[in-house]
């Protein structure tokens, strides 16, 4: 028994992979966008520390839903030239806090999994709400564990797509993904995927566009899209960091991002900005569209592209999925 009596329960990624499922991070993350656009969650700004000389790359975030029995504060790295190592690219842990009393309640060593799981989900949101009804034709830009996660999600609120086209840099992982992803779980039956050549072949006649990479130049062009089209871009996450031409938000019949601060200084909104194609008044932020203030989509017409950038919240509400699955998994240690 610690000092105080106090013991925090460690849960390791398998214990993590244990209790939280994509559907009920969308669900979470569905309610944590609307809690924060009204005012109902606590978010502090990102610390991001970069580690050049290995191209690393480290944030931390926190955030607290009001209301809910937990609070966290995330620490997620991303390390590129380890896949080199045969090590993962991404790792972190999640510090889980009791809102009643400050008191640390678990330390999540999920290598990274609670972020993958809930940036997927927070694509699986802002399809939801934005992509068309009828979704046919899908075109992912990037081929690493996002890729999968983002396809995980769609496939949740929208079941029924019949193509996914995939175009990477490295066109190798790209056929990797490829042939992977028909016995990926929850994947349509009976879809069809396909390496595109290019990224303006893959995006072509997509329905929705999931772009999930590291770039750090456009590359996806608005005039490549067909009517109608949605966007999801979940890559840049740093002010170096850019997917789209920077047109493309610009000319979006509705712009949505996860926190109209945050991607002004961080995502595709933020290089927009600097290029002074658009005013930060046109976004709309995810969490009015979640919370019923904001129509989202309003005709099967509308170019829609969503720039999430990522927020604390989506964390806060993936955490407390965990611990309310948690039943006795886990080691409890004494503090």
């Amino acid at each position: 028994m610690g000092r105080f009596g106090r013991s925090v329960r460690v849960l390791r990624e398998t214990d993590v992979r244990a209790t939280l499922d994509m559907a009920s991070c969308i669900d979470a993350c569905d309610l944590a966008f609307a809690s924060y656009s009204r005012g109902g969650a606590a978010l502090p700004g990102v610390i991001s520390l970069n580690i050049p000389e290995r191209q690393g790359e480290v944030h931390v975030k926190a955030g607290h839903l009001h209301g809910a029995p937990f609070y966290a504060v995330k620490v997620a790295s991303g390390f590129p030239r380890n896949v080199e190592l045969g090590l993962p690219a991404s790792d972190g842990m999640v510090i889980v806090f009791d809102s009643d009393n400050g008191q640390p309640a678990a330390f999540l060593l999920d290598g990274g999994y609670l972020t993958s799981v809930r940036t997927g989900a927070a694509g699986g949101v802002a399809a939801k709400y934005l992509a068309p009804e009828k979704v046919w034709n899908v075109a992912v830009i990037g081929t690493g564990d996002q890729a999968r996660y983002q396809l995980d999600a769609l496939a949740i609120v929208r079941p029924g797509f019949t193509h996914v086209s995939v175009w990477g840099r490295h066109p190798d992982r790209a056929a990797t993904l490829v042939a992977e992803l028909p016995n990926r779980p929850g994947m349509p039956e009976g879809c069809a995927y396909e390496v595109a050549p290019s990224a303006d072949e893959a995006v072509h006649d997509a329905d929705v566009v999931i772009t999930c990479t590291g770039s750090q130049t456009a590359l996806v062009r608005g005039e490549w899209l067909k009517l109608g089209a949605h966007v999801t871009a979940v890559g840049s996450d740093a002010p170096d960091k850019q997917e789209l031409d920077p047109n493309l938000p610009a000319r979006a019949d509705l712009l949505v991002v996860d926190s109209r601060t945050q991607s002004a200084q961080i995502g595709e909104l933020h290089h927009a900005l600097a290029a002074g194609l658009i005013d930060k008044t046109k976004a709309v932020e995810l969490g009015e569209i979640c919370a019923k203030t904001h129509p989202g989509r309003t005709s099967a017409s509308q170019l829609t592209v969503c720039d999430l950038t990522g927020v604390g919240v989506q964390d806060v509400a993936a955490a407390n999925v965990v611990m309310e699955h948690i039943g006795d998994r886990g080691e409890v240690i004494e503090l």
